[in-house]
Formats: C-alpha cells, structure tokens, sequence
C-alpha cells in the first residue's frame, strides 16, 4: 500500500511541476502583454507575430531547430556539471575553444573530409574537458570556488582563442576578422535544402539520449546523483566523490566543446567569433527551465529557440522590441526556480491524496 501511495504522490509531482510551469508561462505572457500595450497600439498583433513568425517559412522553423542545436548541447552540458552540484560555468569558454580548435582541423588537417570532421569534433570536446576540467582540479585539491574560477576562466578562453586565431588561423586577405576557409566538405552538410539546418541535430539527439541514460541508468550516473544531493553521505556510503566531481565536470566539458565544433562545422564555412557566443550562460537557463533533466533540455532549448526566432518576426511586423522575450523568459525562469511559487497548492493536493490512501486503507 505504502508503495502504490508513494507512486500516486510522485504521479501528482510530475502533474505539479507540469501545471506549475504553464501556469508561469502564462503569467510570463500576460505581464509581456500588459507591457507590449504601453508600447505598440496593437498589442494583440504583435503577441500573434511572435507566436506565428516561426511557421511563416520553412526557413524560418529549420532557423529555430537550427538554433535550438547549440542551446541543446549547452544545457546538457551544464546538466552533467550540476547534477554534481558544482556550478562550474566554464561552459562558455569550452564552447568557444571547441569550436576554434575545430576550425583548426577543418582549415589544416590533410585527411578525408569524414575524418577531419571526426577528429575535429572529438578534439573539441577534449579541449572543452580541459577547459572545465580546471574549475574542478582547483575545486578538489584546494577547495577553490569553481563559480567564480569558471566565470573568470571562460574571459581568459576568450583572450587565448583570439591569440590563438590571431597567430595561426586569421585570413589576412579577408575583408572581416574571419579564419582561412575550411577545406572542402569538412562541414555536416544541409539537412534541408536552401536552410542552413545542418546534421548536427542528429548528434544532438545522440547525446540527450546518452545523457539521459548515463545519469539515471548506469552505477556512475547514480554515484553521480548520490555525491550531487548529499557529499558527506557520498564520502560516508564509500564513493570517490573527487572523482566523481572531475568526471561531471570532464564530460560536461566534453559535451560543451562538442557543441562549440558542431556550431562551427555546421552553420559556418570560416571561423569568425570576437566574442564569447553566450551559449554556456543559455545552459544554465535551460537547465533550470528542464529542472536538471536531461530529458526536457531539448523542449525548452526548442521553445527558448522558437521564442527569440518569433521575436525577431515580431519586431520586423511590428513597433515592439524584440528585447521582449527577454523579459519573458527572465520571468519563466524566477516562477519555475522559486520552490515557493504554487506550493500552498501543491501542499493541499498531496495531503488530500495521502489523506485519502490512508482513508481508504483503513
């Protein structure tokens, strides 16, 4: 009996989290509506640009699929890092350096295209590892905090790249600030044609499924999970919890650098990035829209990719600036974080069913 209760009350968590989350998305919209009145004289019209703007084209929906790819790999790479519990935002910089050391390969290595492909997106992931990799050897061996190390290591990437491209990649003859061209047919290629939606959505899918699996299927992962909730009781039941905290950290390095080479090869022909591309600070929201779920990290990259694509309809249709989604999405993200938000509600519904298990097994 206790156990049929138990599974009812983890049934009405799941409905909870569900309902909690459309019903801040809701308000989301409907402040952004009341906002959007002050400042267009068709408020309704300019909220239907940003829902429909995406299904106006083709292109415009591969846009948002295309974008949700990087976002995707970002928030599982931050998933990994802080199902451990260690906010390491390092991140940022690995998807950077990723991305640089795969347009090295793909501008230098004399291989066959599938090869150079192959070695650039793994030698990207280990340069991502060794970038995120840092925050936790510090964490372990000095008890350093891998917060504040990350944020300012993800600027000395940046400076490092730009050396980097400076002294080995840079295309004197080109017009912008812009790397020597790939070698011919060392990209993922167009899934659609006259889209710039390219295959990497299929490693993507990929590793939502390995991450997933990983963390909820396999004895690391549960270690993993274990260390992330309780370390003293991880260090207490015999878990090497310094190597689970590099190995979280390693492969969300590797997750990250991936993705930085995946963005490179599949959307781009030369390297041109001046700055970090924003993609590590997008995992963290994504992995709080996800609740650290491996599982809904592409639903909310999706719908993070499909809101900034409708924004930018919506400003070209209409008087309203796009910086509006910004505005929802900072208001998605504090009603889905804050544990207080609906929680009288969700207090009174599992007493109620308790209530009534008890009753009924009485």
């Amino acid at each position: 009996m206790a156990v049929n209760m138990n599974a009812k009350v983890d049934r009405y968590n799941r409905y909870f989290s569900i309902i909690r989350f459309v019903v801040a998305v809701f308000i989301a919209f409907f402040i952004s509506f009341v906002i959007m009145a002050f400042s267009t004289e068709h408020p309704f019209s300019a909220l239907l640009n940003l829902f429909i703007g995406p299904f106006t084209t083709l292109r415009r929906f591969s846009t948002v699929l295309e974008t949700a790819i990087p976002l995707t790999f970002a928030g599982l790479s931050v998933c990994v890092m802080f199902k451990a519990r260690q906010f390491n935002l390092a991140s940022e910089g690995g998807f950077f350096l990723g991305a640089l050391t795969a347009a090295i390969v793909a501008i230098y290595m004399p291989l066959p295209p599938v090869l150079s492909i192959i070695l650039a997106l793994f030698l990207a992931g280990i340069v991502g590892s060794l970038v995120c990799g840092i925050p936790g050897i510090c964490k372990v061996k000095w008890n350093s905090s891998e917060l504040v190390l990350s944020l300012m290591l993800n600027y000395v990437a940046l400076y490092i790249g730009t050396f980097i491209f400076n002294q080995i990649a840079k295309d004197p003859s080109s017009a912008y600030s812009a790397s020597f061209p790939f070698r011919e047919g060392v990209n993922l290629g167009n899934l659609i044609p006259k889209t710039r939606l390219h295959y990497g959505i299929f490693m993507v899918a990929v590793f939502v499924v390995f991450t997933w699996q990983f963390i909820y299927k396999t004895k690391w992962g549960m270690k993993l999970r274990i260390v992330g909730e309780n370390l003293k009781f991880g260090k207490y039941v015999g878990i090497g919890t310094t190597g689970i905290i590099l190995m979280s950290q390693l492969l969300g390095g590797f997750i990250a650098g991936l993705g930085g080479g995946a963005e490179m090869l599949g959307m781009y022909s030369r390297f041109q990035w001046s700055a970090l591309p924003g993609y590590g600070f997008d995992g963290v929201v994504l992995n709080i829209l996800a609740k650290e779920n491996p599982a809904y990290i592409p639903i909310a990259a999706f719908a993070v990719a499909y809101l900034r694509i409708g924004a930018d309809y919506m400003y070209k249709k209409s008087d309203v600036a796009s910086e509006i989604v910004a505005i929802i999405e900072a208001l998605v993200i504090v009603l889905v974080a804050a544990n207080a938000f609906l929680e009288k509600y969700h207090h009174k519904v599992i007493t109620r069913v308790t209530a009534g298990d008890k009753g009924g097994n009485e």
